[in-house]
This record gives C-alpha cells, structure tokens and sequence, in this order.
C-alpha cells in the first residue's frame, strides 16, 4: 500500500476508534490538511535568516552577523555548526581537548583564532572570540577549495571534517562514510535554524504519530515515563512524542529541547497536524524548553501535561509558547543527541 493509502487507512481507523467527540478533532485536522497544499507553496528569496528563537538570544547577533562572512556560510549553516559542535555549551571540553562553544582544539585555535570582540586577546572560551573565530575558519577552508568542483558550501564542510587536502584529492567530497555524513548532518540541521522563504512543506508521517498519540488519551502522566510495561505504558510529554513519531521510523532524542531542532519551524498560522509545539521558560533560549505536545488542528495539541493529570487534549495559545517543529527523518538523524537519549 503506498503512502496515502496508508494515511486514508489511518484516518479511517482514527474515525471509528474515537466517536463523535474525536470526530470534531478530526474534521480539524482534515480540514488543515485540505490548506496544506497551499501553505506548501509561494516565497521566495535567497537571503538566509535565523528561525526566531532558533538560536539563544545571547548568540544570535553574533551568528547572523558573521554568519554572513563569506558566501560559503550563511547564519543557518553556522547555527547548525555551533550547535552540533556543542549544543550552546560555552563551556564544552571534549575528551579531545576541544574547548568551548566552537570546540576548537588549540592548535587549531592558535592559526585559526579570532579577537572578535577587539578586547585585546583570543579567548577560545569566549564566544564573542569563539564564533567569529569558527566563521572565519570556515572561510578560510572555503579559500583552499574554491576552484574544486561542486558545491562551495559542501566542499567547505567536507575541508573541515577530512581536510582540504583531501578535497582537492578527489575533486569535491571525498569517498569518506564519516566525511558525507557530517556534511549531511550540518546541511540538513541547518534548515531546523534557518528562518523558512517558503512555507514549510506538510509532513507525510504525521498521520500515524497523531493516530499513536490518540490512543494514550486518557492514560496518567509519568515523569520520566517513555510508554514501557516498566512504566505502566504511561508517558511524560517528551516520550510520548518520541514514542508517537517512533511508530514512523524516526528517532526523536528524549529530551523536549532537544527535539526542538527535529526540522523546520513553520509559523504559528501555518501549524499543520503533526507539528511538535514546544513551551519554553524564557522565549529567547530554546534550551528553556520545558514541554512539548502534538499538534492536532485547530489550535489544540494532545499532551502529557504534569503530574496527577492524564494524557488530554489542551489549547496551545499560551504565554509560553515559544513555537513548533515540522519533524522530518533526516533531521532527526541529524540531531547530535539523537542516538544518545
């Protein structure tokens, strides 16, 4: 059976199993996906932006602006870097001896560092240093291998990970299984940064992590709990979206901050059944997340919201809304803590 037939057979089963008050739910969200060929289409443009709330407020000035150093970067790409390298963590230290937000080692540091801030010193910890320093490695990669065939922007990652030498050798990304993933990885979590020219387009999964999620209505929440016969099959609000989008074939890590960079940010009017929507403490910092639901038309989601309730629907129009993630499979490969949740 193929994909929409699948999707019909899900609907169908959704309509039976769930009666009439279901059924209010599902004309919402048949009736959003009856626009979703209209959200996928129209925009335009080629200037890349950050995602609001992509990147914590207290970097993203300083991504967007070098971020545009060369023609070989935008901020996106670079969000995505900083991101994979140490999930905003200025103070990462790798086994490698790799240091701060751009885990540079200090012989890379030493030829490669920046004073980005003009205070009179380098610091590899500091990331008014640390990230003008990672844009202007990568520029310098770019330099080496410009004149390589292919795709600036790839060639530039794949110097990065394998070296330009390696680059030049074999005329654009070389044969490296570790070399063609990192550049997938990078160019694919970058689209979970950038801010969308175009309206995102509708997942085709989403049907069946909506249908999965249904089923636990009604089940008492547990913190901690990821739906095994250990936990009762009960669920806190991160595995029970892991749990749904697992019945799909992707991935979600387990923690809800982490999930937030599972693929594109459509806007608030372009919300599609599906969507993950994400509460955070402070709108700014994505790495406030505190909670995270399903997205199922009509400006309601199907939660596990906190101790001593059950797994319900609830309105997502709240003060700390921070905003939504249309999952995809290849982001979610490309999330760095994916396979370690």
């Amino acid at each position: 059976m193929g994909e929409d037939g699948r999707v019909r057979k899900v609907w169908l089963g959704v309509s039976v199993a769930f009666g009439v008050s279901f059924s209010l739910v599902a004309l919402l969200v048949i009736g959003t996906y009856m626009v979703a060929a209209d959200l996928a289409g129209g925009g335009s443009g080629t200037t890349v932006g950050l995602a609001k709330g992509a990147v914590p407020a207290a970097y993203q000035p300083l991504v967007q602006k070098w971020g545009n150093l060369c023609p070989a970067i935008n901020p996106a790409l670079l969000a995505a870097q900083l991101y994979q390298e140490s999930g905003w963590n200025a103070k990462a230290q790798s086994p490698a001896n790799a240091k701060g937000i751009a885990q540079f080692i200090p012989a890379t540091w030493a030829s490669h560092g920046v004073d980005g801030d003009k205070d009179g010193d380098r610091d590899i910890w500091d990331p008014q240093d640390a990230i003008p320093s990672a844009a202007a490695y990568d520029c310098s990669l770019a330099k080496y291998v410009k004149d390589v065939p292919g795709d600036l922007t790839h060639n530039m990652l794949a110097s990065y990970n394998a070296g330009a030498y390696a680059v030049i050798k074999y005329s654009g990304v070389p044969p490296y299984r570790e070399t063609q993933n990192y550049v997938k990885t990078i160019t694919t979590l970058a689209k979970s940064f950038a801010a969308p020219v175009q309206k995102v387009r509708p997942s085709q999964q989403s049907a069946a992590a909506i249908y999965f999620a249904q089923k636990q209505l009604g089940k008492p929440y547990l913190w901690g709990g990821d739906g095994t016969p250990e936990d009762g099959g009960r669920f806190d609000c991160s595995g029970l979206t892991k749990a749904a989008y697992k019945t799909v074939g992707i991935d979600l890590p387990r923690v809800a901050n982490d999930q937030w960079n599972a693929g594109p940010h459509p806007k608030r009017d372009e919300l599609l059944p599906g969507d993950l929507v994400f509460f955070a403490y402070d709108l700014d910092d994505p790495r406030s997340i505190h909670h995270v639901g399903i997205y199922v038309g009509g400006g309601q989601m199907i939660n596990a919201p906190y101790t001593g309730a059950v797994i319900r629907y609830d309105k997502i129009d709240t003060p700390d809304y921070i905003g939504a993630t249309r999952v995809t499979k290849d982001g979610a490969k490309a999330l760095p803590t994916a396979n370690s949740a």
